[in-house]
């Protein structure tokens, strides 16, 4: 199996397994009255199980796409050439002022 395939497949299944810890949490937690109304109605496991595929896909995608931006970091060196900076010095720009006839003279 291609090396691809395998992080996607591996990262997936790391996706799916926060939706599960998620949906659990929001079960537990009984956010927005969430585990009665899934207690209490006949077909509640559809809700669990939408829940469950929708949150598992965004989970997913993100932990998929978040191990394709980090592929290429592991081949590069760390730290870098510690280089001072030029010393700052400030520099003096002539300002020329233009006469406004609007504004009355001072005098």
């Amino acid at each position: 199996m291609p090396k691809l395939v395998r992080l996607y497949i591996h990262h997936v299944l790391i996706g799916f397994a926060l939706s599960a810890v998620f949906i659990a949490l929001l079960l537990v937690l009984n956010i927005g009255n969430l585990w009665h109304l899934i207690s209490t109605s006949p077909v509640g496991w559809v809700a669990i199980f939408i829940l469950f595929v929708c949150n598992g896909s965004v989970f997913a995608g993100v932990q998929f796409g978040w191990a394709v931006m980090r592929v290429g970091r592991e081949d590069e060196p760390s730290g870098g050439h510690r280089q001072r900076l030029g010393k700052k010095v400030p520099v003096l720009v002539p300002l020329r002022v233009q006469d406004d006839p609007s504004r009355p003279k001072a005098g």
